[in-house]
């Protein structure tokens, strides 16, 4: 059979005043989605586990069948490949974020939003002029204020350091958000372990913050963007750290299938690249009806399409619940009205990576809504929030979802029952 999966990202989200006290997914007009929707059956997902509010990186790794209990890269090494760069166990890998300061006080962590693919990649080479004390790096600008570092130094490094950036904590090895006040400084970088590696890490982490801020605070580029009114990306917030690259079982090795995945941004390049999936590139991350083309294009027989869309989880972290509204409503209907067309003969799973409610701006441990078509009578249920809690499949972990997808057999554990143990990643 044909196997579609589609992941919105950060789509779920909690009533909102702005929407009459419903979420974007219950005011959204999507007529393509509730046909899928209609002969479907409906449940909830935690996607990675109950209080975590996972990022991207590790949540898309759960729906994919993958969790990690110990041993994760961090999203630094993800990025890293995704990015093309050359990662060797012993190298120390971060996500960076090009953001705005004053002193130390972050102003914006993203620098307005507006920073373009251009002036990243000449910040970009700009920081690439800085030399540290024992060490090579290299910082490569992905897609506009995203970016990834890399460092190799003369003796291994250990990822067991601290964030210098004050939105993210780590919890088991990944990404988790934390609730923000809008004051928050850039954190100096601390050794987690007490190893020679660990202190080795964190001591190169802080001089490349220190020597960043000052490289950057006399860009040519900040100054034609304050010169515009424009925020200066004069920071560079790092997070998740990584020393080592994964060891997974191959996606058709675990699912008898090959895996294609649609990509765009560097974590979603190195999950398809470390799971040794066929990759499609999209060329424009905005050009829904493109990637609905790929989509349907690229289903077939004995094979899984996985997307994962972008859009939703912007609007979250905007604080606007119309905007990520309207986000749905695009996507229904650029995107879902050709799949919903193909569906006929194809069994596809509907769900998020995680939830960026907009009354708190931030990813949330909420479960996420789930519907996965099917041949028998369905729920008949729209695709929101409310009435995936009414859904026949319950609340399910995030790592059992594809195989339910790929199989269309009931779940064999929910949420709250005993489990069976699991296989090697």
């Amino acid at each position: 059979m044909k196997t579609g999966y589609v992941l919105l990202d950060g789509c779920g989200d909690r009533p909102s005043a702005e929407l009459n006290y419903t979420t974007p997914l219950e005011a959204a007009y999507t007529p393509h989605l509730d046909r899928l929707a209609s002969r479907s059956r409906l449940g909830r997902v935690v996607t990675v586990k109950r209080g975590v509010a996972p990022e991207s990186d590790i949540a898309v790794f759960n729906m994919l069948g993958y969790s990690f209990d110990r041993g994760y890269p961090g999203r630094g090494v993800i990025e890293a490949v995704g990015a093309g760069l050359e990662v060797r166990n012993g190298d120390l890998a971060l996500r960076a974020n090009l953001a705005s300061v004053k002193g130390r006080r972050i102003t914006d962590r993203r620098a307005g939003r507006d920073l373009t693919q251009e002036e990243a990649e000449l910040l970009a080479d700009e920081l690439n002029g800085i030399q540290l004390s024992g060490a090579e790096m290299k910082f490569r600008a992905t897609v506009s204020y995203r970016g990834v570092l890399l460092i190799r130094a003369d003796v291994p490094l250990s990822a067991d350091v601290s964030n210098t950036d004050p939105a993210y904590a780590k919890v088991g090895g990944f990404g988790a958000a934390k609730p923000t006040s809008g004051r928050e400084t850039i954190l100096r970088c601390a050794p987690e372990s007490p190893s020679k590696a660990a202190r080795r890490a964190a001591e190169l982490v802080n001089e490349f913050t220190d020597k960043s801020i000052r490289v950057l605070s006399e860009s040519r580029v900040n100054a034609e963007r304050e010169k515009e009114g424009k925020l200066p990306a004069n920071c560079a917030l790092l997070r998740d750290a990584g020393d080592h690259l994964p060891d997974l079982v191959p996606f058709r090795e675990k699912y008898g299938k090959e895996g294609t995945a649609l990509v765009e941004m560097p974590a979603e390049v190195g999950i398809a690249k470390l799971l040794g999936m066929k990759m499609v590139p999209i060329k424009d991350r905005r050009d829904l009806t493109e990637k609905a083309k790929l989509f349907v294009r690229e289903l077939r027989e004995g094979s899984v399409v996985y997307v994962h869309i972008k859009g939703p989880d912007e609007y979250g972290h905007d604080g606007d619940a119309r905007g990520k509204k309207r986000a749905v409503e695009e996507i229904d209907s650029d995107f879902f009205s050709a799949v919903s067309a193909e569906a006929a003969g194809a069994r596809i799973g509907v769900s998020c990576d995680h939830a960026t409610p907009c009354t708190i701006k931030m990813h949330a441990s909420d479960p996420v809504p789930l519907l996965i078509t099917t041949d028998s009578k369905g729920d008949s249920l729209r695709f929101t929030e409310r009435n995936a809690r009414r859904g026949s499949l319950g609340t399910l972990r995030g790592r059992d979802v594809l195989s339910l997808v790929v199989t269309g057999s009931s779940p064999a554990t929910r949420i709250g029952r005993t489990s069976a143990a699991q296989p090697r990643r």
